[in-house]
């Protein structure tokens, strides 16, 4: 394929990722995409990534969509976006979650390029399972609820979190709690943090044992108590089950939007979603998982510094009936069609359209038209310029 016969758009073939904490059915139910044999279908990875590179579909052929963007990097990326990234600066998802993710937080662009080559040089290999950096670049990503979507993110103020460990009286964690209580400051709370997650032996069976027993005692009029248990059912010996009392919990609703910085611990609880990241398989995990936690490098790359509840939720900006929600990175930008009729939209760079709950027409003035069902998705390249999109339902747009 050679770059006078680029199309302005490419059908594609995308991964799906069957992690053990994915649905089994969210994603056959939302987009009638077959499971037979009944696996957790935890994500739909849409783009160039190495861990799950989409292919695109040419005739009778596929063609790896990394393999196809390095050979046409000039016709599918805008010159700003070759310098900046030199490869496709986003990666899109479908999230289906039946039971809670790991709680975990994401490097910053600076920590990312220093831990990727300090594990470099020091050889540990890409899957090991004690790598924290697997690529040097930031992660950065928005989620938009398409069912309730139940998720922990950001530190809740020092004031709230220290009266709900007071009540809670935990015996076995009441120095670390003194101490906190005496250091109000954001080192303070850090201290707290990393003694908390290093808990081992028989101290940290004790405290989660005091946990659970409270929140047992105190689940019917009390929904942090509620969340407690819920997450035990999956991890009953996890120091992750104190998260619950750290950081917000949040349940988005079909159509609301959430933004994730860097620095900042979160976890995805269940419920589907659609999801735009900066193209990183980054994560430094912090508790309610199996994998390696390593505490020192999470702290190091931890912001503990509150984040205000209201601030969690990103208001889109309307167009008419267009959506668009703001994010405060180059790497992507995301908006929602809902019926859109023969919208013309202009390429600045490479997209990636997503059909949410209808049939998708895409056109192009070279006279080439694209459907795509509920659950497809096409790769549309700098050089369409423009094209026009309907639809009866609403429809995701990923773009520069």
């Amino acid at each position: 394929m050679n770059d006078t016969t680029i199309l302005p758009f490419y059908l594609m073939q995308n991964v799906i990722q069957n992690y053990a904490w994915g649905s089994t059915q969210s994603i056959n139910h939302l987009f009638n995409i077959p499971n037979p044999e009944h696996q957790p279908q935890a994500e739909i990875w849409m783009g160039a990534h190495p861990g799950g590179c989409s292919q695109i579909i040419s005739g009778n052929q596929q063609h790896s969509l990394a393999g196809f963007i390095q050979s046409h990097l000039s016709l599918c990326l805008s010159e700003q976006i070759r310098q900046a990234y030199g490869a496709l600066p986003f990666l899109f998802k479908v999230l289906a979650a039946e039971k809670a993710l790991s709680i975990q937080v994401h490097p910053c662009k600076q920590d990312a390029e220093i831990g990727f080559a300090q594990e470099n040089q020091q050889q540990i290999p890409l899957d090991a399972p004690q790598r924290n950096y697997k690529d040097p670049n930031h992660k950065p990503e928005l989620v938009y609820a398409l069912t309730p979507y139940h998720a922990l993110n950001g530190f809740r103020p020092l004031e709230e979190i220290i009266q709900t460990l007071t009540e809670m009286n935990i015996l076995p964690i009441e120095s670390l709690v003194n101490q906190l209580r005496a250091d109000r400051s954001e080192s303070g709370f850090q201290s707290f943090f990393v003694h908390l997650l290093s808990l081992s032996g028989e101290q940290k069976s004790l405290a989660i044992q005091a946990l659970l027993a409270y929140a047992a005692q105190y689940q019917e009029e009390n929904r942090l108590a509620r969340l407690i248990l819920e997450l035990a059912q999956d991890y009953p010996e996890d120091i992750g089950l104190f998260s619950a009392i750290l950081l917000h919990y949040v349940v988005l609703q079909p159509g609301e939007a959430m933004y994730l910085d860097a620095r900042t611990p979160h976890a995805y609880l269940k419920g589907t979603g659609l999801e735009v990241m900066a193209s990183s398989d980054n994560v430094l995990r912090a508790g309610l998982t199996p994998k390696h936690i390593d505490v020192q490098e999470l702290a190091k790359c931890t912001s503990f510094a509150p984040k205000p509840k209201e601030t969690l939720l990103v208001s889109p900006k309307k167009e008419g009936e267009i959506r668009h929600y703001p994010v405060p990175v180059s790497d992507f930008k995301f908006s929602i069609y809902p019926m859109p009729a023969d919208i013309t939209l202009t390429t600045t760079s490479a997209e990636i359209i997503f059909a949410i709950d209808d049939v998708v027409h895409l056109h192009h003035e070279n006279g080439m038209t694209l459907s795509l069902q509920k659950g497809q998705s096409a790769f549309v390249p700098a050089s369409a310029c423009a094209y026009t999109l309907s639809s009866s339902g609403r429809v995701a747009r990923v773009y520069n």
